[in-house]
């Protein structure tokens, strides 16, 4: 069974001291998705206007919240511990990248996401929970998003829910504006992190992880350095951020594969084994939050100055 391999994992996590975010369906088809659960609604005859249907259907959304109490109340055949209970899980996430189209206000998004916080905090309170959200924000803000457009989730209003416990952002500017230059697209991630790290410090009070980040190969005109360029980035920014008691708790670059994975490889890859610069930034950066963990009894004390947010963020 699929769901004995995540025994393992978590296992192998825990020996290692690693801590895991699992996330619990996803918007994409990839690994069935949200689709998987509207086709299971369809064969029991219920009528679907399109995939957005899983965020509103009754029968879908049993469906889902059987499946969150299915994996929270598992018990691990290897470690004999429930998931609910695990410590070496820090976190739940509801989907990866959640949209709904047929909804721009929102509202959909907004309730499904409240809804399912509420019922998976019923179940294990023991656990953060983050939604999955890219950061883009709603009608209040649509300005600061890629090419200024309105979207269907709201980084202010979906993290803002009580039982959210940090917030996401991911960060493609390659994919966003393919039509920009290197330089005009660090010059859009430079100011969407540094606003979603002053949103999540000022308005939402919550911690922020840069959940996915990277530069594809495949794109024109790659080279390694523009991938460091970003990396380095955004690096700077939750460095800045952390190392002064700011809201930034880390990042996640989007992939680490190891060799023989060639199937998997989507040009924004990075396997440790291959030594790289890319490799060494990363390797640096982990370094450096690590001291800051290290040396956290120190650092709780740093008081914040009138203008920190200047400070916290890359930003000229």
């Amino acid at each position: 069974m699929t769901i004995m391999a995540l025994d393992f994992v978590i296992s192998e996590g825990g020996k290692f001291g690693v801590k895991l975010i699992l996330s619990l369906v996803n918007n994409f088809n990839d690994y069935g998705g949200k689709g998987q659960y509207v086709q299971w609604a369809k064969e029991r005859g219920q009528k679907m206007q399109n995939e957005d249907s899983f965020f509103t259907n009754p029968m879908v959304k049993s469906f889902f919240k059987n499946h969150i109490k299915t994996v929270l109340t598992r018990r691990n055949t290897i470690t004999g511990v429930m998931y609910k209970d695990d410590p070496t899980i820090m976190a739940w996430e509801l989907m990866n990248e959640p949209r709904c189209p047929s909804d721009v206000s929102g509202a959909t998004v907004q309730n499904w996401i409240s809804e399912m916080a509420c019922y998976l905090k019923s179940i294990d309170a023991n656990h953060l929970l983050e939604v999955g959200l890219e950061g883009f924000y709603g009608a209040s803000s649509f300005q600061k998003n890629p090419n200024n457009s309105p979207h269907e989730t709201d980084f202010i209003a979906n993290n803002q829910i009580r039982e959210v416990d940090f917030a996401t952002v991911h960060s493609y500017p390659d994919q966003w504006l393919p039509n920009k230059n290197n330089v005009a697209q660090l010059e859009f991630l430079q100011q969407w992190i540094y606003d979603h790290i002053v949103d999540a410090q000022e308005v939402l009070k919550k911690p922020v992880i840069f959940a996915e980040f990277g530069k594809s190969w495949k794109q024109p005109g790659y080279n390694v350095s523009q991938k460091n360029q970003l990396y380095n980035m955004v690096y700077t920014c939750i460095y800045r951020s952390a190392s002064a008691g700011g809201v930034a708790s880390g990042g996640l670059f989007w992939q680490q594969l190891v060799e023989g994975m060639d199937s998997y490889k989507d040009g924004y890859e990075v396997i440790f084994t291959e030594p790289s610069s890319t490799v060494r930034l990363i390797t640096q950066q982990a370094k450096k939050l690590r001291a800051l963990v290290e040396d956290f009894p120190k650092n709780k004390k740093i008081k914040i100055k009138n203008g920190y947010k200047h400070n916290l963020v890359y930003k000229q």
